[in-house]
């Protein structure tokens, strides 16, 4: 019976003492130590745990398993170590301190792996593992923060909490920066609490005190991690380069603080001595002359290539244009080298991609232009640095160019709600417009037009008004894009060979003939817009696939005002739903604007005089005019008068039985 209790007690103490332990030092415990790889205890003491070895694991853990009680962990450990780097400034991996179910490491990896995992365990539940790492190698593969850092890790070398090396000077009262591999003694404190369930991790320089501020504090249920039966202990490792690790003491406690070492009895450390072998030398010497000559041929050839492709026409005229002008290369990333995915529209002079411009983060688009010749880039330069000027809400702001290659790039902000067109004609789904929209839209693109043909310092002819070119910004406020560009293109050519820029179905009769646009020629497209956006049909073409002929919408349009039945034209997804008033006289100002002769048809002024009701639109009369040898497919042609900015007046029309528009246009 006596022999029993002996033996309960003799357990019992046993079990307590596994609770806790202290080393000052690890002289005598080479035979009381789990260690494997290079790991060994110097005869001062000193636990080594690398070499300058290369590509080389240790591990050192205490023999006996702690025993952890479920949902009732706490555990307090510190522990003295020091990292000698063998080159000056090049750093081996590091230290870590482990809670693992077992001290068979036969399968790890050395390098970036610590001796603690390989490629395929890295990160499985089933390790079981709780670690805090001392890394002084920045590993990208595992998200590493940088080449000096504390982390704590669960079951993998992803690090769940992560921190650069320092510590808190309760004297500075600030935090200041260790390096691990310095080759000076640092301390580690390592505490959790069952209640808390906060993994605190504090390092600090042997000659400190424990700060009163952790370096790490993370909140982790350790229960569902630990197993009932755990050894603890350090892994190391080196890579291609490599330091000498030691731990000069170690204290463990689960029943609260762990006990204090004894920092006189702790053994010294060796002498640092840097020495790599002559040999050694004239070896990494001479690879690393291969590879920086290698690392210089790489670079230059894709510096090479990336001139190549990102390469621009640069000439010493364009310097005095030089805010005005972006890089190709912020183009080419604005716009995800071009993607389709980015593209916005193809239009005659080019396609259109939506982007973003790093610099400034600003939504922009940029059209690219072909151009075959240099003959007037100057001057197009100039007009494009000019046109920069223009600021009219109701316009798209042209930001800027770029020129590369055979290639023109332009800049313009970006607007959001895309195109009138896609509104008007599109059968996909997309919101019709309401008549007051398009009311303000008509109004706000009549006021553009004002403003380039008479507000600005130099006039400015669109010469491509149509749906398509008026963009809504995301309050659908219309926005005329590309005014001015279109005589811009003409630069190449000879002015007496210019040939015809616009759309069919746009173009004015007269500049078939002369090959000279006007404010005029504009206003004629204009008139072509308002009955687009009245009667939501294209100028000409099949409207239906059951139509077999092309339908002439100006034909029309004046058909229906001659029986007296305007509103016939009115686009029909409206259901009715507009001003009658305002309706008709959109309609009847786009026919007025329609006039075959240049000379009778309103200014821009009459037009937003006419559409803000501050003159009164005169009737279209009907009578025709044999003399006059103008037709407009039943239209009219005839001298006649617009009001002054305070007064009104009337017109004089003809009809005739033929269709200049069709011949010209």
């Amino acid at each position: 019976m006596i022999l029993v209790v002996v033996l309960i007690l003799a357990v019992h103490t046993l079990a307590q003492n596994e609770t806790h332990f202290i080393y000052n030092g690890f002289q005598g415990s080479i035979n009381k130590l789990h260690v494997d790889g290079i790991a060994t205890v110097l005869p001062n003491g000193l636990l080594q745990m690398t070499n300058y070895s290369i590509h080389k694991t240790s591990h050192a853990f205490y023999p006996h398993p702690v025993t952890f009680r479920p949902n009732r962990i706490s555990f307090s450990t510190t522990f003295v170590f020091a990292m000698t780097p063998q080159v000056p400034n090049h750093s081996g991996h590091g230290i870590v301190f482990v809670i693992s179910p077992t001290t068979n490491f036969n399968d790890t990896l050395p390098s970036a792996y610590i001796g603690l995992f390989n490629p395929s365990t890295d990160g499985l539940l089933t390790n079981h593992i709780v670690a805090v790492e001392l890394d002084t190698v920045q590993n990208a593969d595992v998200d590493d923060i940088d080449g000096n850092h504390v982390g704590i890790d669960i079951n993998s070398l992803k690090s769940v909490d992560a921190a650069s090396a320092a510590f808190y000077s309760d004297e500075e009262r600030v935090n200041k920066t260790l390096q691990l591999n310095s080759g000076k003694p640092m301390q580690v404190w390592i505490e959790y609490g069952e209640v808390d369930m906060l993994l605190n991790v504090t390092v600090s320089p042997l000659s400190y005190p424990k700060p009163s501020k952790y370096l790490l504090s993370k909140h982790l249920n350790l229960s569902s991690i630990l197993l009932h039966s755990m050894y603890v202990g350090f892994t190391s490792a080196t890579g291609l380069v490599s330091n000498c690790h030691y731990i000069q003491g170690w204290s463990w406690n689960q029943n609260g603080k762990a006990q204090d070492l004894d920092l006189s009895k702790l053994p010294s450390l060796p002498k640092i001595k840097h020495h790599i072998k002559k040999k050694q030398l004239i070896i990494f010497v001479v690879l690393l002359a291969v590879l920086l000559m290698f690392l210089v041929m790489i670079i230059a050839a894709v510096w090479f290539l990336w001139r190549k492709k990102f390469e621009e026409l640069l000439e010493p005229w364009e310097k005095e244009y030089a805010p005005h002008r972006y890089s190709f290369m912020d183009l080419y990333v604005a716009t995800k080298g071009f993607k389709n995915s980015e593209l916005l529209g193809v239009g005659g002079f080019g396609k259109v991609y939506k982007g973003v411009l790093p610099s400034i983060n600003r939504q922009v688009a940029v059209k690219r232009v072909s151009h075959d010749s240099k003959q007037g880039m100057k001057e197009f330069v100039a007009e494009i640095s000019s046109l920069r000027k223009l600021r009219h809400r109701n316009l798209v702001q042209l930001l800027g160019y770029c020129r590369r290659k055979r290639e023109l790039l332009l800049v313009y902000e970006y607007m959001p709600n895309g195109s009138l067109d896609k509104f008007l004609f599109d059968k996909d789904g997309k919101s019709n417009l309401c008549w007051s929209s398009r009311f303000n839209i008509i109004k706000g693109v009549a006021s553009a037009l004002l403003y380039l043909h008479e507000e600005w310092e130099q006039v400015v002819l669109h010469r491509d008004v149509k749906a398509s070119n008026v963009l809504l910004d995301a309050d659908m406020n219309a926005r005329l894009g590309d005014f001015g560009l279109a005589r811009l293109y003409d630069h190449n050519n000879d002015p007496r060979t210019t040939n015809v820029v616009g759309t069919i179905g746009y173009i004015a009769p007269e500049v078939s003939r002369t090959q000279k646009p006007t404010t005029s020629s504009d206003v004629f497209a204009f008139g072509m817009f308002l009955l687009e956006v009245g009667c939501g049909r294209r100028p000409s073409g099949k409207q239906s696939d059951n139509d077999a002929e092309d339908f002439f919408l100006s034909d029309w349009a004046y058909d229906c005002w001659k029986r007296g039945e305007i509103l016939m034209v009115s686009d029909p997804t409206l259901e009715g739903n507009y001003q009658e008033k305002e309706m008709e006289l959109i309609l009847k100002l786009g026919l007025l604007c329609l006039h075959p002769k240049a000379a009778e048809r309103p200014t821009m002024r009459h037009a937003v005089m006419f559409l803000d009701g501050s003159a009164t639109l005169p009737d279209i009369p009907s009578e025709y005019d044999p003399e006059s040898g103008i037709y407009f497919g039943e239209v009219w042609g005839n001298s006649g008068s617009y009001p002054s900015s305070s007064g009104t007046a009337s017109l004089t029309f003809m009809s005739s039985s033929n269709s200049v528009l069709q011949r010209g246009c």
